[in-house]
């Protein structure tokens, strides 16, 4: 499994995470996930520089705020219904990369409750702004 901690871009970059942020959303192709909200739990790891995120003078705005991952994720679910989870874990990414101090980003989603057998399904996506096309 890749680690994008080993990423020679993240070298000199703190991670700031939000781990398992639970969310009921409507997300699904099938009809019967289109007519209720599911559980999805989502992960997101944003790699920003040191020289970008170490404060001088232990104020908020030397810093990306951990805010920012929840609104991001509450605007795009906030758009209406998702068919996939590629769909969101991009769509995620994507708005998290363009904030000026975010070097990278990892996003997963996972679907915790569609078979009784597995822990969960899911998806993850990473980009590095410099690979960026």
């Amino acid at each position: 499994m890749f680690s994008a901690l080993s990423h020679p871009a993240l070298r000199a970059c703190r991670r700031l995470f939000l781990q398992n942020y639970e969310v009921n959303i409507n997300i699904g192709v099938h009809d019967f996930e289109k007519r209720a909200e599911q559980r999805v739990l989502i992960n997101v790891d944003l790699f920003v520089p040191l020289a970008m995120s170490t404060p001088q003078q232990d104020k908020l705005d030397e810093v990306v705020d951990y805010d920012f991952m929840r609104s991001v994720i509450a605007e795009r679910i906030a758009r209406g219904h998702i068919h996939l989870q590629e769909t969101l874990c991009d769509d995620v990414a994507r708005i998290m990369l363009e904030h000026p101090r975010v070097k990278a980003v990892r996003v997963s989603t996972e679907k915790p409750d569609v078979y009784p057998d597995c822990q969960s399904v899911g998806v993850e996506v990473f980009h590095v702004k410099d690979l960026q096309p």
